[in-house]
């Protein structure tokens, strides 16, 4: 019997693109987030090294690698947690990142779930709990649902601001 692959093995397999959306104002409130709360600003490259190694032997290979948050504003804390901590993490690893204000995504048809799209062919939806803690992941290789994100993706992509520009409310 085949076992589902992991994020991991889907991020190291990727050939083309790795493309991940995020909708959520928070997610699991976890240590690193707490200390930063604190006041404790912590490089995130000694902290989550295994990401930005993960991403940049990605990059090194081809793979374009871009995520694009919906927030809504005024920025949520955790957000704006995220917001600092973009460049010294996800940019600095080699992704591409965009911000669209939530009220700018009204008229975009949106699956339900944060996800990973991976090169246009498997989508890996990521499922939350209502106070952020991940509860569980779902591989979904359906070409109908991969439209669908791929179609999502492309729309948040094209009407979002890249990092660089983005300035929170």
């Amino acid at each position: 019997m085949a076992t589902e692959p992991t994020f991991e093995d889907l991020f190291r397999s990727a050939q083309h693109g790795a493309y991940h959306l995020e909708m959520r104002d928070a997610y699991g409130l976890d240590e690193d987030y707490q200390d930063w709360t604190s006041g404790d600003r912590f490089d995130p490259a000694e902290r989550w090294h295994w990401w930005i190694d993960l991403v940049a032997a990605s990059v090194a290979r081809g793979v374009a690698v871009h995520r694009a948050r919906i927030v809504s504003e005024p920025i949520s804390p955790y957000v704006r947690y995220e917001y600092e901590l973009t460049s010294k993490h996800n940019v600095k690893a080699g992704e591409d990142v965009r911000w669209l204000p939530r009220r700018r995504a009204s008229d975009l048809a949106l699956p339900g779930n944060d996800f990973w799209l991976f090169d246009g062919t498997s989508v890996l939806f990521n499922h939350f709990a209502g106070d952020g803690r991940m509860t569980g992941e779902e591989l979904v290789t359906d070409p109908a649902v991969v439209e669908l994100c791929a179609s999502a993706f492309g729309a948040v992509w094209e009407r979002a601001t890249p990092h660089e520009e983005y300035r929170p409310v």
